[in-house]
């Protein structure tokens, strides 16, 4: 490309990123040390409230590797001096807000997402649980059982172990090496002293920033932090040695066999922190070596070399040194042909290869997401921290932005050539212990905007919705089909799925790599999705590129074009996905339950379909079967964002028109009840058990759809019953909690907890007892009050992005609803009685529909 052509690339860029760098925020400093971040938008009503601890795994001195930090992050909800536990998340709930924290090698955030109306009470229950907490004796024991749940769910799962085994190979001695959550048997020995020793010097307001980002009038949010973060008194603030990891000077590997399904590959190169300056580039090159479809690794060794069925890259600088991280999954046999090519094709890169198209493509990537970042409060308040907490400077993302907006092909050649050498990257892989099969065990200006869509009926059948909203340069187009397993042919379960993959590659006009060439080189994103019940396509790009997102639509849906080669790549793939399953032990439990439940109706497979079903799919049945969806009165287009309606809506409308005509064909099948009901008991060596409870329930075009959404909530989050009974009291599972498989006419309805072998029957009896609750008509009223509260605050933040509102839309018309049907959310769920739910676990969760399933290394 030309200097001149490059110039327009930089140009470009610095326009995207000019909106952000106004983007104005206060930031001050109380007495007492603690520093305060405030970000005006009132886009919507709604505020984060996040306090920033400056305390993580790396700051827990001689006993590093307990998990100290993570183990104060969940016993700081366990009761203040002036709030027990169950108030903290009962009053938060009540205002309609969520609650919630984590901790990283470096920080410890909590937040609370709610109505604006709320800001008074997420910055009183933050401050109290931050500095006065009680931390009962008899909460740490039982938190600790909970705690050890989470290490087994860890250790079960494979792609955890990967990451671990791979920072315990990078890092020998900076305590990066040490998981978060800390090594069991040091942790099931930390004493109540040693965590209070730890929580009362490290949670001191001079080690603390509060960020708030909302909708919120600036002097009264003032004068609430002055009224209870201000109060706290300064403490001293011991530093905390950090030993700085050598540098690496040979490679260094590790290789493990375990029962898997499957091999995943972990590649770390020892790159620089954070405030190198080298590090906005290493970002970009991430993003050109495995980043998208187009990315150089994917195309080298996934499509023309066929030996991967994944790859991603991304940089990791948290601090003074990072990883420069690849993830790839392959079969078995291929593994070493992998690392042999990967290598091969480092080695033969030039600086030809880094293109100022691939930069420049890299560069918007980047750039995008930082615009996607800033969708919701909560995203606005954490990039604010991040910045504060990680480097030091609220205005990092300022000076980051400028940087990454003027790399170079040069830059970009330089610093591969620099940091991906081979005596600085450690391998980690881990294998199938026997050969691959099935599973042996079973503020921004402007005013608040509504979600509201119009809705433009087409005379051909289809529909075409169209949201105006300015708020953001953003703008995202959602396509939906109604497919899934009740169009699918019997025995092809999966084909769905297949057939989302390839409406994004290539077409008669472009071929797969430039089709994501030309989506990625200006930052979008093109993705297909697929369920139960539907599939699509969704792409989002800035406003100024709406008619290439228009031109790459009108190519998936009118022209596409289905390759042999393309084919077999995706079809691999969803085998891998579907052994990646395999490996994972509620997500295998899960799939055996829907065959248990569902039988013979099609909904007994997931989405990916089986080994077997796979097998039957072949590139003329899923052309046939894109046919039979893609018919006029079957496709519904919702558009949300900035945008000319007088300029788009006749191009939209254009291509619509073009569409075969046509409907979709009804399907007859009905479901008749659970197949299998009873008990079923299947092995799997893991070190956790997990009980599932399945019962039949309404589907989303039933009456009693809502009464089901309520139940499903009132017996889920950190709030509820079951949750406080099964984790707080008697400390059985890690997890516990409803959800549900839904259908437009049924749908399965099923509880899940992770336990352990010896005490799953202790699970079963307190699932039972949740459920006869319900039917003995004993919700409280206050229960279901703050449980509809939650519900309707959660739609409210569910409507925060372009892209949420656009699927909604388009959702609701492919199942024959109104667009705006989330409008009548609210009344539907206060609709809900104590008495109706009492009728819906009457009707529902009888024991006599029930199928039980217990999967873990249990006695069969």
């Amino acid at each position: 490309m030309s200097d001149l052509s490059e110039n327009r690339s930089l140009e470009s860029s610095r326009s995207m990123i000019a909106p952000l760098l106004r983007e104005p925020i206060s930031r001050y400093v109380l007495p007492n040390g603690l520093t305060v971040l405030l970000k005006q938008t009132n886009a919507t009503a709604l505020c984060s409230v996040q306090a920033w601890v400056k305390t993580g795994s790396i700051h827990e001195g001689e006993l590093s590797g307990a998990g100290l930090s993570h183990f104060v992050e969940h016993m700081l909800f366990k009761g203040t001096a002036r709030r027990d536990g169950r108030e903290i998340s009962q009053e938060v709930q009540a205002a309609g807000g969520y609650i919630n924290a984590y901790t990283t090698f470096d920080r410890t955030v909590y937040y609370i997402d709610l109505p604006s109306e709320g800001i008074g009470k997420a910055v009183d229950v933050l401050n109290d649980c931050l500095f006065h907490s009680t931390m009962p004796s008899e909460e740490i024991e039982k938190e600790r059982e909970v705690i050890m749940r989470e290490i087994a769910m860890g250790d079960d799962d494979p792609d955890s172990r990967l990451i671990q085994t791979l920072f315990e190979t990078v890092f020998r001695q900076h305590s990066y090496r040490y998981p978060i959550i800390g090594y069991k048997d040091i942790f099931s020995e930390v004493t109540r002293d040693q965590l209070w020793d730890y929580y009362k010097s490290r949670y001191v307001p001079n080690n603390v920033v509060l960020v708030i980002a909302g909708d919120f009038e600036e002097t009264s949010a003032r004068a609430l932090i002055d009224e209870s973060f201000g109060l706290v008194k300064r403490a001293a603030l011991a530093p905390i040695f950090l030993p700085e990891e050598p540098l690496q000077l040979a490679e260094r590997s590790s290789y493990q066999k375990e029962d898997v399904q499957i091999t995943r590959i972990a590649l770390g190169f020892q790159v620089p922190g954070l405030t190198d300056e080298d590090t906005p580039v290493l970002d970009a090159l991430a993003m050109i070596l495995g980043n998208g479809n187009s990315s150089l690794l994917n195309l080298r060794l996934r499509e023309e070399k066929k030996l991967i069925h994944y790859v991603d890259a991304s940089n990791w600088t948290p601090g003074t040194v990072g990883i420069f991280y690849i993830a790839m999954i392959c079969d078995v046999d291929k593994r070493d042909a992998v690392l042999e090519e990967l290598k091969f094709y480092f080695s033969s890169l030039t600086i030809d290869d880094f293109s100022t198209e691939m930069v420049s493509k890299a560069v918007r990537q980047i750039l995008s997401s930082e615009i996607n970042s800033r969708k919701t409060v909560s995203g606005q308040a954490s990039r604010l921290g991040s910045a504060e907490v990680v480097v030091g400077d609220v205005g990092y993302a300022r000076n980051y932005l400028e940087r990454v907006s003027e790399i170079s092909s040069g830059d970009v050649f330089r610093v591969f050539k620099k940091w991906m050498v081979w005596n600085r990257l450690s391998t980690v892989c881990i294998d199938p212990k026997v050969e691959q099969g099935t599973v042996t065990s079973a503020k921004i200006e402007g005013s608040k905007v509504s979600p509201r869509f119009e809705n433009y009926p087409q005379s051909n059948g289809s529909s075409l919705l169209l949201r105006h909203d300015a708020r953001l340069p953003n703008l995202h187009f959602r396509v939906v089909f109604q497919a899934g397993a009740l169009f699918e042919e019997e025995q092809c379960q999966g084909a769905t799925n297949l057939l989302s993959t390839l409406l994004t590659k290539g077409t008669e006009k472009r071929t797969s790599e430039e089709v994501a060439m030309a989506i990625e080189s200006v930052g979008g994103s093109f993705y297909e999705f697929s369920g139960n019940n539907s599939l699509g396509l969704a792409l989002e790009v800035m406003p100024q590129d709406a008619d290439l997102a228009i031109d790459l639509l009108e190519q998936s849906l009118l022209h596409t074009k289905f390759d042999a080669e393309t084919f077999e790549i995706e079809k691999e793939s969803q085998i891998a996905t579907i052994k990646e399953n395999q490996d994972d032990i509620v997500s295998a439990g899960r799939d055996l339950l829907r065959q248990k439940f569902f039988g013979a109706h099609p909904f007994c497979i997931s989405e990916n379909g089986t080994l077997d079903t796979l097998e039957n799919i072949d590139l003329k049945l899923l052309s046939h079967f894109w046919q039979k969806l893609r018919v006029a009165g079957n496709v519904s287009v919702a558009v949300s964002g900035d945008f000319q309606k007088e300029e788009l809506q006749p191009k939209l409308e254009r291509l619509l028109a073009s569409l075969p005509e046509g409907n979709l064909v009804e399907s007859n099948t009905a479901f008749d009840g659970p197949a299998e009901v009873g008990k079923h008991r299947e092995r799997m060596d893991r070190q956790q058990a997990v009980v599932f409870h399945a019962y039949p329930c309404p589907g989303l075009k039933k009456e009693d759809f809502y009464v089901s959404e309520v139940a499903d909530e009132i017996f889920s989050g950190m709030s509820s019953k079951l949750f406080e009974r099964v984790r707080e009291e008697l400390s059985l599972a890690y997890f516990v909690r409803s959800s549900r498989i839904v259908g437009l006419d049924s749908a399965m309805f099923y509880f899940y907890a992770g336990t352990s072998a010896e005490r799953y029957e202790e699970v079963i009896t307190e699932l039972d007892r949740e459920v006869s609750r319900m039917m003995d008509g004993e919700i409280e009223d206050s229960e279901l009050k703050d449980c509809k509260t939650r519900l309707k605050a959660s739609r409210r933040m569910g409507m925060q992005s372009n892209s949420s509102c656009a699927s909604q839309a388009a959702m609701n018309v492919a199942y024959g609803l109104p667009a705006n049907d989330w409008e009548n959310y609210d009344s539907r769920v206060d609709s809900v009685s104590v008495d109706s739910l009492q009728n819906f676990a009457r009707t529902y969760l009888s024991q006599v529909n029930r199928v039980e399933l217990v999967i873990g290394p249990i006695e069969v």
